[in-house]
């Protein structure tokens, strides 16, 4: 997975889905919210209006209280309280009504029709009797009554709320109500109101998810860009160390051929001339010598022939290949301890057979390295060599008593521990783990390659 899939799955779309998760719990604590504000303004309304219709009512009977407490009880004392209270009124479709408890209309200011008519068995269009309901509220002692009734403003049904009391002197029924369509125009401002709230705290909140998407986004660029800076000084610098490596080893090898081979061979070349003009003479003693001659070219091209599978395991040992990694360390331990004379110790436990190929060449070239440092900086009296292998991967680990050295600090020299960079990033390339501890005591290199 590339760098930008992964800042896009690893950071921008759980920061997406924690933003959305917060956007739906403010919604739904939004919507919860308006909800109880909505009934808890809708029960304030209410009550605030009942009250209101109670002062109506007190007010409108105080307005004939004169006549009512007159102790008069004629057609002209009743009419003259009709005439009061129908003059009374708060609104277009604010009013007061009277019935008898017969349920006969005997005022209604809006509806003068239905002055005189027996509204006894009315129903509205929920089916409740409505007069005979506000007739049981009065007589119960007064008090609220809901009910459906025309408003003479839209000449439409619409819910009334009524508040009604007795005139137990005069047989009466006198009440007043409020429209409650009113209540609910107010309260769908209030729905509205909450509803752009809503809308806008969304808004608000995805534009902080895009912002918040775009400033991951800005530094997950921000950071593939640094990261491929950094990756391909590297890579600069990696190419920088092989071509000198290669550089190194052909030095090497030119010095190998040169100071050995070629002088060896130009010796047996003279040698087999000498030999072929001595046995040109014929004679007994020359062939002799001859002889010798032709002997001591045999046993120098005998190392010749040595020094060249030197230099052929040294590039590329053939064990390595044939017997697999421990039989080439356990050559390699040899050989060191024949040519600097300091006792290798080499232990292999464990299967090693399923590492892959690039993995037992790094880890013998790592091998053949850290034996290379020690020989020439370590001063080291023994080295003990061992292999571990189990079904995850193999571990070797190379330590010596040497007197040791800083790791950390030669590992960020500039110009030294080439060899321990090197080392580091053969490992790295195959993705194994590498670790060295050093300290008076000596220096303890461990390398660990997974298997295939």
């Amino acid at each position: 997975m590339k760098l930008r899939q992964k800042v896009l799955f690893l950071a921008i779309a759980p920061l997406i889905l924690a933003l959305c998760a917060i956007a739906l719990a403010v919604r739904h604590q939004s919507v919860l919210l308006a909800q109880q504000q909505r009934a808890t303004i809708q029960q304030a309304y209410l009550s605030s209006k009942e009250a209101e219709l109670k002062h109506y009512v007190a007010l409108a009977s105080h307005s004939i209280s004169h006549l009512y407490d007159s102790g008069r009880d004629d057609q002209a004392t009743r009419e003259e309280a009709m005439r009061i209270l129908s003059s009374l009124s708060y609104g277009d479709d604010g009013y007061f009504f009277l019935y008898d408890m017969q349920g006969n209309t005997l005022m209604h200011p809006r509806q003068p029709e239905l002055v005189g008519q027996n509204l006894f068995g009315l129903r509205d269009e929920n089916g409740r009797l409505t007069i005979q309901n506000l007739i049981q509220r009065a007589k119960a002692g007064g008090g609220l009554e809901r009910y459906m009734w025309v408003k003479p403003s839209t000449h439409k049904p619409v819910a009334k709320l009524g508040y009604v009391i007795a005139m137990p002197k005069w047989g009466w029924m006198m009440g007043t109500g409020i429209y409650l369509d009113d209540v609910d125009q107010a309260l769908a401002k209030v729905d509205v109101q909450q509803s752009g709230n809503i809308h806008n705290t969304m808004l608000w909140i995805t534009g902080i998810a895009i912002a918040a998407a775009v400033a991951v986004a800005s530094s997950g660029l921000a950071l593939n860009i640094s990261e491929l800076r950094v990756a391909d000084a590297k890579l600069k610098v990696l190419a920088q160390r092989v071509v000198e490596s290669q550089e190194e080893e052909r030095a090497r090898l030119s010095r190998d051929l040169h100071d050995g081979i070629s002088q060896w061979l130009v010796s047996i070349k003279l040698q087999i001339e000498a030999g072929i003009i001595r046995l040109s003479g014929g004679k007994p003693e020359q062939q002799q010598a001859a002889q010798a001659v032709f002997e001591h070219a045999a046993d120098q091209l005998s190392n010749v022939m040595a020094e060249v599978r030197r230099i052929s395991h040294n590039l590329r040992p053939a064990i390595l290949d044939d017997l697999g990694l421990a039989a080439a360390l356990q050559h390699l331990a040899k050989e060191y301890t024949l040519s600097s004379g300091t006792p290798v110790h080499f232990e292999a436990s464990g299967c090693t057979d399923g590492l892959p190929e690039v993995a037992n060449t790094v880890l013998f070239r790592l091998a053949q390295e850290a034996l290379t440092n020690i020989e020439r900086h370590a001063g080291a009296s023994s080295i003990h060599i061992t292999l571990a292998g189990a079904e995850p991967g193999v571990t070797l680990r190379i330590r010596d008593d040497g007197h040791g050295f800083d790791a950390e600090g030669i590992a960020h020299h500039p110009q030294r521990g080439i060899g321990l960079r090197n080392m580091m990033e053969r490992m790295d390339a195959i993705g194994g783990r590498f670790e060295i501890v050093s300290s008076t005591d000596g220096t303890l290199v461990t390398a660990y390659a997974a298997n295939e």
